[in-house]
């Protein structure tokens, strides 16, 4: 099968170094969406362990559309029947870019109806109730070539399940992931976010220094569709649960000026089961100092929705910059909104653009000195 990964823009090689390192091989991104081939074992395994990749779906085809016709024909050739049963709820997620078939949600209804069409036909019945299993169908036009697809995943990857609280403009855990799989983040270094929110980096780095998969605990819409092998899901997490690291990690500091933020974010890293090695404190973001000589930083500082109109941020990126070079043998990573960032901190080692909630970020590095031991 062909299998198709979305991924935010900005962390597409964070994502392929996952499916390299899960041994998938070398995968391309094309257009924001990573391809591979691999089998139902493949789809669960991604599904569980991908802590950057946004959902997991199957191509079922590829139809040249210029015309509903044409939109219709293509889509009833393709063998939905080996995936569908006569009772499931077909949903429709589409999108058109560059195409003469601009209006998508008549597009979309075209290729419900087309699949309908299908399963009648192929399965010899009358009617489809639509009251069982979920299935979301992607119809994604681009340069008039309709890409078909099933999404396995359901709600996206980026749901962990331990973040049930709502906190000001939190970051994306699949975003947080992507950049921790960046940095020079191990588990041997110690970690800190003096912004710490709701709590995703401090959790994501846990997540990540223990090796517990971020879709261990949780469902996908594939586990219940017919054609899914018994026990693939079931392999995928006890994979998971036998690759986790039970030693001693390096400190995980997680800081906020808000008490309540802090408690949230407490509350977060007890559902996801890192709450032990997470040292939280409710404090200003100057005061922090850490024991340990090596170490990475990444935050998400105030910017935006966090902030009241026409606050001046610049004393704070200017105070937060004084505190990182306090810190010269840790490495500095700061996601952020705000024009003056760069201005406070200076010209950064690496910058990469990424979006946050539907904001332009800019993602900026500072490498510290380079650690005598080879294994920090």
């Amino acid at each position: 099968m062909n299998i198709l990964i979305p991924v935010a823009s900005g962390i597409e090689a964070a994502a392929k170094r996952e499916i390299e390192r899960m041994g998938l091989g070398h995968a391309p991104a094309v257009r924001g969406r990573i391809e591979l081939e691999g089998g139902w074992e493949t789809v669960a395994r991604l599904n569980v362990f991908l802590r950057a990749g946004e959902r997991v779906l199957l191509e079922i085809g590829r139809i040249r559309a210029e015309t509903f016709d044409e939109l219709f024909d293509g889509t009833q050739a393709l063998p939905w029947e080996e995936y569908l049963s006569a009772h499931t709820k077909i949903l429709i997620d589409g999108k058109s870019f560059k195409s003469k078939l601009a209006a998508i949600k008549a597009a979309g209804g075209v290729v419900k109806k087309a699949i309908v069409s299908r399963l009648k036909e192929k399965l010899r019945v009358a009617t489809l109730d639509e009251s069982g299993e979920r299935a979301v169908v992607g119809v994604s036009i681009f340069e008039d070539v309709a890409t078909l697809t099933l999404d396995t995943s359901g709600d996206g990857l980026h749901k962990r399940g331990y973040r049930v609280l709502s906190y000001d403009a939190p970051l994306r855990e699949t975003t947080a992931a992507a950049i921790i799989e960046d940095s020079f983040y191990r588990r041997e270094k110690a970690f800190s976010d003096p912004f710490c929110g709701s709590g995703t980096l401090p959790i994501e780095a846990a997540l990540y220094a223990r090796g517990i998969a971020p879709g261990k605990s949780r469902t996908f819409d594939f586990e219940r569709w017919k054609c899914t092998p018994k026990g693939a899901i079931a392999r995928a997490k006890e994979e998971a649960v036998a690759s986790e690291f039970h030693g001693e990690i390096a400190p995980i500091y997680a800081s906020d000026l808000s008490p309540r933020a802090v408690s949230i974010a407490k509350e977060h890293a007890k559902r996801a089961n890192v709450l032990k090695d997470i040292r939280f404190t409710a404090g200003d973001m100057r005061n922090f100092s850490a024991q340990e000589r090596c170490g990475v930083l990444i935050s998400n500082p105030p910017y935006g929705e966090r902030m009241e109109a026409g606050e001046d941020l610049f004393p704070l990126y200017r105070d937060f910059a004084h505190m990182v070079k306090r810190l010269p043998d840790w490495s500095a990573y700061v996601i952020s909104a705000y024009e003056g960032c760069e201005r406070a901190f200076g010209r950064p080692d690496k910058r990469r653009i990424l979006y946050n909630a539907n904001l332009k970020c800019s993602l900026l590095a500072f490498f510290g000195k380079k650690p005598k031991n080879p294994r920090i």
